[in-house]
């Protein structure tokens, strides 16, 4: 039923992908035009799971396994590779990556296994220069991919820093860091408020970067943690308008100390 089903999908995209009988907008797609969807569906698979709805789960994964069908089938018309091809590479690198469920290792924790997968995916880039003809970059921070979101690439260099020891050794002194990243911040604010950018930038990204590697430290993921933020300030902000509209009034019609009397309203109801 499974392979009834792949195969279903992909004859679906291959007729969308059919100069003449197929769809005009699937037709005049191409891999950058469609990867601002693929990195959406991925965070839409991710919102499902925070939600905890399984439905959505199962219709927002579909979504995402069509953008690896839709890349794949772009790559299958220009001669280079089929889905096929696709599901056989990631096999073969599971496969490799575990040679202690598939092979002879042995990895009694999940430390054992992260350092185990660091050292073959470390030899895999390793061979794959040296196919190419190329000499790979020797510096650490090397491949870590500069289209992750910000926070997500801020905790795998500080990860990988972390590993020849380049790293805190104890998170509250992380968090003096944070406060001496907010100090330089507000020493570029200057006396009257007024950003001196772009200095007030760079020092905002600094206080991020701290921020991320306090969440690390911590064992929580920086971009989880915001997205909660989020949720918390959209359901909080939610409360003030259905507050004010009780009351005939909207938030331009509202002061700043209305609002933040039922903002503190709002965090007393979720408290209780």
């Amino acid at each position: 039923m499974t392979q009834d089903a792949i195969a279903r999908l992909l004859g679906i995209m291959a007729a969308l992908r059919t100069p003449g009988t197929g769809c005009p907008w699937d037709l005049e797609q191409d891999f950058a035009s469609i990867a601002p969807y693929t990195l959406e569906e991925a965070y839409e698979v991710v919102d499902a799971i925070e939600r905890g709805d399984l439905g959505d789960l199962r219709d927002e994964l579909g979504d995402l396994l069509l953008q690896v069908v839709f890349h794949a089938r772009l790559a299958e018309e220009g001669g280079v590779f089929a889905f096929a091809d696709v599901a056989e590479a990631i096999s073969d690198k599971l496969i490799r990556r575990h040679p202690h469920v598939f092979g002879d290792k042995s990895a009694a924790s999940p430390e054992d296994v992260a350092v185990q997968w660091a050292e073959i995916k470390a030899q895999e880039k390793k061979a794959r220069a040296e196919r190419r003809g190329i000499e790979e970059p020797a510096g650490l921070l090397n491949g870590v991919p500069p289209a992750l979101p910000a926070l997500t690439r801020a905790v795998k260099l500080q990860e990988k820093a972390g590993r020849v020891g380049f790293d805190w050794a104890d998170a509250r002194l992380v968090l003096e860091k944070i406060r001496e990243e907010t100090r330089e911040v507000e020493a570029e604010l200057g006396i009257d408020g007024a950003p001196h950018a772009p200095a007030v930038v760079e020092e905002i990204g600094d206080l991020l970067f701290a921020v991320a590697n306090l969440a690390r430290h911590v064992g929580a993921d920086p971009e989880q943690a915001l997205r909660g933020a989020n949720a918390k300030f959209e359901r909080r902000f939610g409360f003030i308008e259905r507050a004010l509209a009780e009351q005939g009034k909207s938030p331009k019609q509202s002061t700043l100390d209305e609002m933040e009397a039922l903002w503190q309203a709002a965090k007393a109801a979720e408290r209780e």
